[in-house]
């Protein structure tokens, strides 16, 4: 009597596998299909796309927010596995005014934004998009804002990224540090000219001069300058598994636009005693115009003064700059690439052709200074402000610790490349996420 009451549960238990059988294979019918990345586009650490044979295509978006306008830098790398980056291709684009033109009124700053992301989406494979990354650092323009006004602008840009199909983090959105702008821009000018990855070749210095703010920045090759520099002027970091010991310092308000500002007897963010209304010996005597700087219109004038135009123009300069610049002996016997204004103004003066650059020293700057300011008229085809801003260079070089007969490098782009900081932050950012 045992036997049909075995047989039964046999019976039952078939049913019931048969039927968990087919529920397991409909409820896997429902599950959505895991995608895999082919074996061509794996994915590293740092979810950047490589390839089975340890080379990929990997993308940046660094937007450069200056005190002058926003530019957008894109950049194409070649990676392979243990080597340093190679630089494909850079796409560059530029808008005006900067974001600081729209400290009171902030959302108006997003359609600059949105224009220039698109031209990131028309030049990145869209499924890339995901994995590349997008910066914006601002520099001196929104360092010279009032907190509440500047943190509002980034958060305008913060929305607008974040609704972008890119690699976004908040800490993506920042103002950035002056120092980290001139050891951003050494990285990008040593990189290109191999000193940063070779051991055979000589890293250069570089001086930025901007519009709100100015740098310097080189590795030092003498301990002594290490030793007796002020503590906060040397900075090591690590890139591509080295590590680089570099001086570095950003002058806060002694960019050119700034220091115009400065010497023409105003303040930056705010009008002297109320009034827009300035006059200087560095202008043709007989000059009327208007400024803007800072969203601020300036009455300019010039003024006849008791001496010739260059010595009281330099004495003018002089007490601007008057010891708030730290010399750099060592620097003066280092190969050192200038940009920015101080490329600006020596295609202005003639001592270089716009497109191809080439050397100037500072007694090319300081003859240069003397003979604009000697012969001060108005004419439209000269900047009205070319005497200050020459002896201002002039003298800021010399405050730096290069003598007259120091030369430097103006490039604005080393192949095909532009000499800014972008492209050093954009490194460094991508290292900071194989960190995090």
């Amino acid at each position: 009597m045992k036997r049909p009451k075995l047989a039964g549960v046999f019976l039952f238990v078939g049913f019931l596998l048969v039927y968990l059988m087919f529920v397991k294979r409909h409820y896997n019918t429902l599950q959505p299909e895991v995608y895999r990345l082919p074996p061509h586009h794996r994915l590293t650490d740092n979810n950047w796309p490589v390839s089975a044979a340890g080379r990929s295509d990997q993308y940046g978006i660094m937007f450069d927010a200056g005190s002058t306008g926003t530019r957008i830098h894109i950049f194409k790398f070649q990676i392979k596995h243990k080597e340093a980056p190679k630089l494909a291709h850079e796409t560059f684009r530029a808008i005006k005014p900067g974001l600081s033109a729209y400290a009171d009124d902030p959302e108006k700053c997003t359609s600059g934004i949105m224009e220039l992301l698109e031209v990131a989406k028309s030049s990145i494979p869209s499924f890339l998009w995901n994995t590349t990354p997008v910066v914006l650092k601002a520099t001196a323009g929104l360092r010279l804002l009032p907190g509440e006004k500047a943190n509002h602008l980034l958060d305008q840009v913060r929305m607008v990224f974040l609704e972008s199909p890119f690699l976004f983090r908040d800490a993506s959105v920042s103002i950035m540090e002056g120092t980290d702008e001139g050891i951003s821009a050494w990285i990008t000018v040593n990189f290109l000219t191999g000193g940063l990855h070779s051991n055979n070749l000589a890293t250069v210095g570089i001086l930025d001069l901007g519009g709100g703010s100015t740098q310097i920045t080189f590795s030092p090759q003498d301990e002594k300058t290490i030793q007796t520099s002020p503590i906060d002027y040397i900075r090591s970091f690590q890139i591509f598994n080295n590590t680089h010991t570099v001086y570095t310092h950003s002058y806060l308000g002694l960019g050119l636009m700034s220091a115009r500002l400065a010497v023409l007897g105003g303040v930056d963010a705010s009008p002297l005693g109320g009034s827009t209304e300035l006059v200087s010996p560095c202008l043709a005597p007989e000059y009327s115009g208007r400024w803007e700087h800072a969203d601020i219109v300036y009455t300019v004038k010039g003024q006849k003064a008791g001496e010739a135009a260059y010595e009281a123009c330099l004495n003018k300069v002089e007490k601007v700059l008057y010891r708030k610049v730290v010399k750099a002996s060592e620097a003066a016997d280092m190969d050192f690439y200038a940009f920015s204004y101080y490329y600006d103004r020596a295609v202005d003066l003639g001592a270089i052709e716009e497109r191809r650059g080439g050397t100037i020293t500072v007694a090319d700057y300081i003859d240069g200074a003397k003979r604009v300011c000697s012969s001060l008229s108005i004419s439209p085809l000269q900047n009205p402000f070319l005497c200050l801003d020459l002896v201002y260079i002039s003298v800021l070089l010399q405050e730096l610790g290069f003598p007259p007969h120091k030369r430097f490098k103006l490039e604005r782009t080393i192949n095909q490349v532009e000499t800014s900081w972008a492209l050093g932050a954009t490194f460094h950012y991508i290292e900071s996420l194989k960190r995090h």
